[in-house]
């Protein structure tokens, strides 16, 4: 028994030096006691390649020679430290290792270390077969790690000791306040308000002297716990893989607020009749049951209702009454605090709009400019009003904040711009904690800062967060200013204006992503949030021993997006949540009622209450935001306008036949990683962005040529994880390269820097590669990477390549000189050149049904060729929509083009839309547009079933349409695959994107940063979305009269 409790307590001292970040001395507790092997320690040092620490701290569990799963492991280590000092090359170390540490392995296998040792003879050791594939240092201890593993669970002195037990967080200390709440309840005269001055001694209540001597002594007083947290919700990278304990979530229990307000003790505070005020008594809820009645856990004492009344039905806001239009997918709304049918809107790509609720009229619109950046695909991450409505903050996802007064109607003006913190400005609050009206932000650098409102000047900074903040939520109180803070890692913290650190840090429930706020009369504090699995709470806190009161029940229990909350007249709570808006009385737990708001509502929507209750703005489908109002509320909307008494039927905003939007169903929003599955492709050659890409005809391979010539070859194994050999995320595939390290890459010759169009074509039986880059047209042997032949030097260039379906010897090439060329690899000669584009040729698609080549320009031209007499049969001009805002940054008007499954039809993919065109007449079939704030479109294909289309967009967002009616399936948002610290406006996105031709729901992405990433839905979920509606019948593949969706 005395030996299990002292096993358990050396768990909870490494789980203790684990939160305090007692690095050294954990690890070292962790070799010496030999409990737990922290592998994810371990595998740091091998990944950093500290071999004698990996050693060191290896020792403590086992030594080489104790079993051949040791020997191995040590093997391992040293083999790879004597293969580094060779590529170096430094031979003097290598042969050091090899007689100090290989040595001793000559004993268990002689051949072995002779033929390590002839290793040192050759002038590159990857001339033996065995280490051919011997790629950089990196790789190669990356490729160990999963061998290694591997061996320490095998090994029998190590089994078992790599999981670390299942604690609750602050495990340690809940038991130190459980002791200390058990000594306080023996005293003979408890005190109300008890004081632990030290833990050296029993806990005892003393008089006023003897207090007075102990504060004149010294003490030590135990530290805030400090939790390691979760990912941002959206990405997951790096940090938590490297946390050695996964602990549970924490206890509800926290220090009590007033031991971080100054003169606590002089500040009067009321007790609630027929309660006793434990407000001094650190975790109360922490005592152990069976106790004296002296003491009562707070959680348990009776609270009157703050609001007797019962709510009625007319008091919930349920009858939309306006639906409001933006040009982009609005993310923060506020109303007016006086003129409370003013509605402030921020959106996804940085405009800001103000409204007239009843008019539906758009007061004032501005899209993001800035002095200090020049970026048109910032969003807006908060937009808020000041208490008297005549200043509003608006908060951008990169840096900047922008302050506007308005001075009624439509006139505002510019006030103060700030570049307030490093990437996204996440939340911003107005509070008065000096003389002028100050205004709190926070971001994704961690900090909290105060800035002068009038002036625009920082007043203080404020740092402790260990992530990205969330939110803030100034308060004042008891005759002091304070504040509470959020971050993405799931800690609270709370903070006085005197004093720059954090005097407050507990945690929010699951450790969610949570915003924090207070009732309208200042009396009641209330959190909600999301964490990254997807487990939502809304919760009422104490604020004065930091201990939950009342958690809110109803919510789905996988939301796809952080949710939002608001409430209202210190009675009703209300959040968006799995396509709804619900609602909560503050005094009951149970879900009061829900409303989906006529339908069209994202999955978790953003909800904003005017100050009167009587108006809820809520964000909806296709950049609208619509309106609900309670009773009171259409009153007030039929009264508003001009003074002029309204009918109700006026309230509804009348639309012409020709603008009645399309029914809307429930797409999928992704914003977070959890929500698919994701690989990015690893390879040693150094690539620039991703001009091309495209599998291989039987799934199981990628091909890529990036901006620098470089091609990028990847194909899967086939073996017991992956019997089938096609591409899966759940298996890493090989960089395919010969043995002689030959590389394909294209003559650049003769390109033109800057304007050289990438572009490549594979054979039908994959066994040759065209490809040019500017330069010449290079042929490769796709087996040994050879080149076959260099063909048609520029000038002209080409600009896109095809192979003849019946013929791999034929090639069609379209050039920067406006025509087609031809050409025939068996006599070298072009045949014919094909003359009727006015730009340069952008794509070229062949029908191997129709005997037909459609090819598309830059002059937005599809022209029809018979591959019969190469003679031109028909042509048409894309339908580019017009746009009342240029472009800041336009993206080159390249068109794509792909066959449908039928040939029937055809795939255009262009900046400014995609459309599907019938083959034999051009007419466009189907067209959805971008909308005019939305970003340019970068790249599209179809689907290997050719029932989705794939959309990639310069902002990084992926839409995925259903063919049959370009209704939107599911929007798969930056955030989520390229990782929570995405800014967007920071130059990476998808510049192409590949469907897998075996695979419906798999695709591939090449990004402006080189890299490729596969993604596909969850096997639990098997597709992206939920299908959309068929139009009038059609089956999925029939494709209906042009529509246009933008």
């Amino acid at each position: 028994m005395a030996a299990t409790l002292s096993r358990d307590l050396i768990f909870l001292i490494l789980q203790f030096l684990d939160e305090e970040k007692f690095k050294d001395t954990l690890h070292t507790l962790e070799q010496e006691s030999a409990l737990f092997f922290n592998f994810n320690y371990f595998k740091e040092q091998v990944l950093n390649g500290n071999w004698d620490e990996a050693e060191r701290y290896l020792q403590g569990f086992t030594r080489f020679d104790e079993n051949k799963f040791s020997t191995k492991i040590y093997f391992e280590l040293r083999k790879q430290k004597y293969l580094e000092a060779l590529d170096k090359p430094d031979r003097a170390s290598a042969v050091n290792i090899l007689m100090k540490d290989l040595k001793v392995f000559s004993s268990f296998d002689e051949d072995l270390f002779k033929e390590i040792t002839h290793l040192i003879t050759l002038d590159n050791f990857r001339e033996n077969s065995i280490l051919s594939n011997y790629r950089d240092m990196k790789t190669a201890r990356a490729n160990m790690m999963p061998e290694l593993r591997r061996l320490i669970e095998a090994n029998p002195l190590l089994r078992g000791k790599t999981e670390f037990p299942n604690l609750g967080g602050s495990r340690l200390r809940s038991l130190v306040y459980q002791s200390t709440n058990w000594q306080h309840s023996l005293c003979e005269n408890p005190a109300p308000n008890p004081e632990r001055g030290t833990l050296f001694v029993d806990h005892s209540c003393r008089n006023a002297s003897d207090l007075a001597q102990m504060s004149a002594s010294k003490q030590f007083v135990a530290s805030n716990p400090k939790l390691e947290g979760f990912h941002p919700i959206g990405g997951a990278t790096g940090a938590s893989n490297q946390l050695p304990f996964h602990p549970q979530p924490p206890s509800l229990h926290t220090p009590p607020i007033n031991t971080w307000m100054p003169n606590a003790s002089n500040i009067m505070r009321p007790v609630l009749p027929g309660t006793i005020n434990y407000s001094g008594l650190t975790y109360p809820g922490a005592m152990m049951s069976g106790m004296p009645n002296k003491i009562i856990p707070s959680a348990v004492y009776p609270t009157p209702s703050h609001n007797p009344a019962v709510i009625q039905s007319h008091d919930l806001p349920k009858t939309v009454v306006r639906t409001l239009t933006m040009w982009s997918n609005p993310t923060s709304m506020d109303f007016h605090p006086i003129h409370q049918v003013l509605l402030l809107v921020g959106t996804s790509l940085g405009e800001i709009s103000l409204w007239d609720v009843p008019s539906m009229e758009r007061l004032f619109a501005r899209n993001f400019q800035a002095s200090l950046v020049k970026d048109p695909s910032i969003s807006v991450s908060r937009t808020l009003w000041d208490s008297k409505g005549s200043l509003f903050g608006v908060a951008y996802s990169k840096s900047m904040i922008q302050l506007y007064s308005y001075h009624g109607t439509n006139d505002v003006r510019p006030h103060v711009e700030i570049e307030a913190h490093v990437g996204s400005v996440n939340d911003l609050a107005f509070c008065n904690p000096t003389t002028n009206l100050c205004l709190l932000t926070c971001g994704d650098d961690r900090t909290i800062k105060l800035w002068d409102a009038t002036t625009g000047v920082r007043v203080c900074t404020f740092e402790g967060h260990d992530s990205a903040v969330y939110s803030v939520c100034p308060h004042y109180k008891d005759n002091m200013h304070f504040l509470f803070s959020t971050s993405v890692d799931g800690k609270i913290k709370a903070w006085v204006y005197d004093n720059f650190t954090s005097k407050l840090d507990f945690d929010a429930p699951s450790r969610s992503c949570a915003t924090v706020s207070y009732s309208a009369d200042g009396s009641r504090l209330f959190s909600c949030g999301t964490n990254r699995e997807g487990e939502s709470h809304i919760v009422e806190w104490n604020e004065k021993e930091g201990t939950i009161k009342r958690s809110y029940q109803g919510l789905h229990k996988q939301s796809l997006a952080i949710i939002q909350f608001d409430m209202t007249k210190n009675q009703l709570l209300a959040a968006g949540d799995d396509c709804s808006i619900k609602f909560w009385d503050m005094d009951n737990a149970n879900l009061l009622t829900s409303t989906d708001a006529e339908g069209g509502l994202p999955a978790s929507p953003r909800i904003r209450f005017n100050k009167d209750g009587t108006l809820l703005a809520v964000t909806a489908n296709d950049n609208k935001v619509k309106v609900l109002a309670t009773i009171n509320g259409q009153h007030l909307m039929c009264h508003m306008k001009n003074g002029e008494a309204r009918t109700l039927e006026d309230v509804k905003p009348k639309l012409t036949k020709a603008l009645v939007p399309p029914k809307t169903w429930k797409f999928t929003e992704i914003n977070d990683a959890s929500q698919f599955r994701s690989l990015r492709l690893a390879t040693s050659i150094r690539a620039e962005k991703v001009s091309r890409l495209m599998y291989t005809s039987t799934g199981s391979g990628i091909l890529g040529l990036a901006s620098n010539a470089i091609h990028l070859f990847w194909k899967w194994p086939r073996n017991d994880l992956n019997p089938s050999g096609k591409a899966t995320t759940r298996v890493t595939p090989c960089v395919v390269q010969p043995t002689t390290g030959a590389v394909m890459a294209n003559d650049l010759t003769d390109s033109i820097a800057g304007e050289a169009v990438p572009c490549f074509a594979l054979s039908k039986n994959e066994s040759y590669l065209m490809s040019a880059s500017g330069g010449k047209v290079t042929l490769f042997n796709m087996l040994t990477f050879q080149i076959m032949t260099i063909c048609m030097s520029p000038p002209p260039a080409a600009t896109s390549l095809a192979f003849h379906p019946m013929d791999n010897n034929i090639i069609a090439v379209g050039t920067d000189d406006n025509s087609i060329h031809i050409y025939n690899v068996r006599t070298d000669e072009v045949s014919h050149r094909l003359r009727g584009h006015s730009k340069k040729v952008t794509g070229l698609a062949f029908s191997h049904v129709q005997n037909l080549l459609i090819s598309s320009g830059e002059d937005a031209q599809i022209i029809r060729w018979s591959t019969n007499t190469w003679e031109k049969e028909n042509s048409a001009f894309l339908q580019i929509p017009e746009r009342r805002t240029p472009r800041t940054n336009p993206a080159k008007s390249d068109i794509f083009l792909q066959f449908h499954q039928d040939q029937a039809h055809f795939l255009v993919a262009h900046e400014s839309q995609i459309a599907t065109y019938e083959t034999s007449k051009l007419q466009c079939v189907k067209q959805w547009a971008v909308g005019e704030f939305m970003a340019p479109i970068s790249h599209a294909t179809f689907s290997s079933n050719c029932q989705l289309i794939y959309t990639s967009f310069i902002d990084g967002v992926i839409l995925i349409f259903s063919t049959s009616n370009l209704q939107l399936q599911c929007q798969i948002n930056p955030s989520a695959y390229l990782g929570s610290s995405y800014v967007r406006g920071c130059g990476l996105y998808p510049s192409v994107i590949a469907a897998n031709p075996q695979d419906p729901n798999q695709i591939a992405l090449g990004l402006t940063d080189g890299g490729v990433q596969v993604m596909e839905p969850l096997e639990s979920e098997g597709k992206w979305g939920v299908s959309s509606p068929v139009e009038n019948g059609s089956s999925s593949n029939t494709l209906a009269s042009c529509i246009s969706i933008g």
